[in-house]
């Protein structure tokens, strides 16, 4: 079985404070110091900042960040790892012990759709591009699509990679093109290909050995970035890559295209920036805590988190 430094890299390597013990999940508590806990995704729907992270803890701010309450009734007190909402009011969370939860007024509430305790497999990604399909994918080669919001769940079978006997791959994060493919930044420099909706998929190879925990669509380009600060940028849906110098020299633990830019935090504490669709890069923020996540909030604001949770 692989070591768990390998199997939970993602976003902030030692820093994850969960256990990858499977057990079934209980209902995250109610802490008066969720606040101060570590996110390790976050995104916004509609105006409200959602964060998800340790203890299944769900943090929810309407005001930019300035205050933050924790969620109700998140039913699973494992790690979130990974959040993505398809509206402003339809959202899904998930993480360790394969649990997928699923909320319909924008986070306030949340329900338990799926989780699988007989094995150590935690999801580690999840895309919605509307409120019926989506995918969630993890630990070596688990990728789970759905039709209906989430009500079901099916497994996809991937083929093993170059002659294998069978599909391991960490699958890190699940990401869109602007022509509706669907990517998933996987390790060992992998990046997954589907023009079918899922139906089929091909791996591509960056020419990277690194862990690619993240990627994103900016304009017509594909940017993967992970370990040690590499990011990689495709101008040809994932056939050719070149190697960009984005300037972190800590692994790269997320990238989102927003408001005509690209951003990247890293764990050496930068925030960065790109305004012509990833081919450079400056430093929009700079602290000595790692990054573990980020957001955008309405006004166009940054909303930077670390191991201690929202950074001020």
């Amino acid at each position: 079985m692989k070591t768990i430094k390998k199997t939970l890299n993602l976003a902030a390597l030692a820093l994850l404070a969960a256990s990858l013990n499977a057990q079934a999940a209980q209902p995250a508590r109610d802490d008066p110091h969720a606040a101060s806990a570590m996110m390790l995704d976050a995104t916004r729907a509609g105006a409200r900042i959602v964060a998800v992270g340790e203890h299944g803890y769900v943090l929810l701010s309407d005001d930019g960040g300035k205050t933050q309450r924790q969620a109700r009734g998140v039913p699973a007190d494992m790690t979130l790892t990974a959040v993505s909402f398809a509206d402003e009011r339809n959202g899904w969370a998930v993480g360790h012990g394969g649990v997928i939860v699923h909320t319909a007024d924008g986070g306030e509430t949340w329900t338990l759709q799926r989780e699988d305790a007989t094995v150590d497999q935690p999801l580690l990604t999840v895309y919605f591009r509307d409120a019926l399909h989506g995918w969630a994918a993890g630990l070596w080669s688990l990728l789970l699509s759905t039709e209906d919001g989430g009500k079901t769940w099916r497994q996809l079978r991937l083929p093993p990679q170059d002659g294998g006997k069978r599909a391991d791959l960490n699958l890190l994060k699940i990401f869109p093109s602007a022509a509706g493919q669907v990517y998933i930044a996987a390790e060992r420099g992998t990046v997954l290909r589907s023009r079918d909706d899922g139906a089929s998929w091909q791996y591509l190879h960056t020419g990277s050995k690194a862990s690619l925990w993240s990627g994103t669509a900016a304009g017509n380009a594909l940017l993967v970035a992970g370990l040690g600060g590499r990011l990689l940028r495709s101008a040809d849906d994932g056939a050719s890559w070149t190697a960009i110098d984005a300037g972190a020299t800590g692994s790269i633990t997320h990238l989102k295209a927003e408001g005509g830019a690209v951003w990247a935090s890293s764990l050496d504490g930068r925030l960065l920036k790109s305004g012509d669709e990833g081919r450079s890069w400056q430093t929009a923020a700079a602290g000595a805590d790692p990054l573990t996540a980020f957001a955008t909030s309405a006004d166009g604001a940054q909303l930077r988190y670390s191991r201690r949770g929202l950074l001020k």
